[in-house]
């Protein structure tokens, strides 16, 4: 049984990258099926006030942390995670593990382009990779027949790069069309894979300053969110700390 942990409102599995990866491929050879949540600073504060998004991370198979800040602040509620678990790893220990035992993948978001180049570029890279793909730019009438793509490619793991929880929504919406034993939201991890934009370097991320690394990038869009998310997430940390709370 894998130590399910709690911080805030957020209950996390205690894994390193291995060891998620290893749940993962476990499930699948039990024909388990289920979803994978990666969730960082943003996303936690998101699903405070967002029921549905809460309560998709509280009903998944594995929960993840993909933020250092989380990483850095268990410890102090006694509640300690062994390492960040990035959704742009994952992608890659996921693929390299599935062409090695002839899983299936199947990549759906960002352009048509950018998803075009990511498929080529992890098939390049990993043989025997079988791997589909299709863009994230698609209506609610068009959601089924995006469900019924990914279920006709006999894919094993989905990994849905569209933003939360637009990500999230499908996953759970479109559950029992899918017919993947695993299905992961990503966030923007394709565009980063892809090259369209820059990943920080790994000193930045080493000390959990990746966050600003991306508002450089994206000051408009991220500024506010940046401000208030982390805001909140501090002073939930240090509330937490001073009267011993544990959950919400």
């Amino acid at each position: 049984m894998m130590r399910r942990i709690r911080l805030l409102n957020g209950q996390f599995d205690a894994l390193t990258l291995p060891q998620t990866v290893d749940a993962v491929f476990e499930r699948l050879r039990s024909g388990q099926r289920g979803w994978l949540c990666t969730v960082n600073v943003a996303i936690l504060m998101m699903m405070r006030s967002d029921k549905r998004l809460q309560d998709f991370a509280d009903r998944a198979a594995l929960v993840v942390a993909d933020g250092q800040p989380l990483v850095w602040c268990a410890p102090w509620l006694d509640q300690p995670l062994p390492e960040r678990v990035a959704g742009v790893d994952l992608v890659h220990a996921l693929c390299q593990r599935a062409a090695r035992e002839g899983r299936g993948v199947y990549l759906l978001g960002a352009t048509q382009e950018t998803v075009a180049t990511l498929a080529l570029q992890l098939r390049q890279r990993y043989a025997n990779l079988h791997l589909d793909y299709a863009d994230g730019y698609f209506g609610r009438d068009e959601a089924a027949d995006r469900a019924d793509r990914v279920r006709a490619s006999g894919a094993d793991i989905l990994l849905v790069g569209m933003g939360v929880p637009r990500q999230e929504y499908f996953i759970e919406e479109q559950w029992d069309r899918l017919g993947v034993g695993m299905a992961i939201g990503v966030g923007g991890s394709f565009d980063v894979l892809s090259g369209l934009r820059a990943r920080a370097p790994a000193w930045v991320q080493k000390i959990g300053m990746e966050w600003f690394y991306r508002l450089i990038q994206e000051p408009r869009r991220l500024f506010m969110r940046y401000l208030v998310t982390n805001s909140l997430f501090v002073w939930l940390v240090l509330r937490a700390l001073l009267v011993g709370e544990r959950a919400r």
